[in-house]
């Protein structure tokens, strides 16, 4: 069993460094007004999102315990980037207040998965 959740850490991971790395890749054009959020951005947040759900169901199966506030909270982040990117994804460009708060709230949402023990 833990070789499965630790498959899931990864695609967890890997789902993260989508989101931030698309919107790394976006931060020149912030600057110059002409960012969008890429496909890569939605992918990643729908990655975290399906792993996160299946990472908390393998840790309650196993008896370990779950911070159930960190994980609500961390949801919760992650939902309100997941309805920014999905209802922005076909614009040509996206405000800088908005793009950049995704990225804000990705890198927090980072710091309270590494952060809150």
């Amino acid at each position: 069993m833990d070789v499965v959740t630790n498959i899931f850490v990864g695609l967890h991971i890997i789902g993260i460094a989508s989101l931030l790395g698309g919107f790394l890749t976006q931060m020149k054009a912030m600057s110059a007004g002409t960012a969008r959020f890429v496909p890569a951005m939605l992918h990643g947040a729908l990655t975290m999102l399906v792993t996160g759900i299946v990472l908390v169901g393998l840790n309650q199966a196993q008896d370990h315990p779950v911070n159930t506030i960190k994980i609500g909270i961390k949801m919760a982040v992650l939902v309100v980037i997941l309805a920014l990117v999905y209802v922005k994804r076909d614009e040509e460009t996206v405000d800088k207040p908005l793009f950049g708060a995704v990225g804000g709230l990705t890198v927090a949402n980072i710091f309270i998965a590494v952060l809150w023990t």
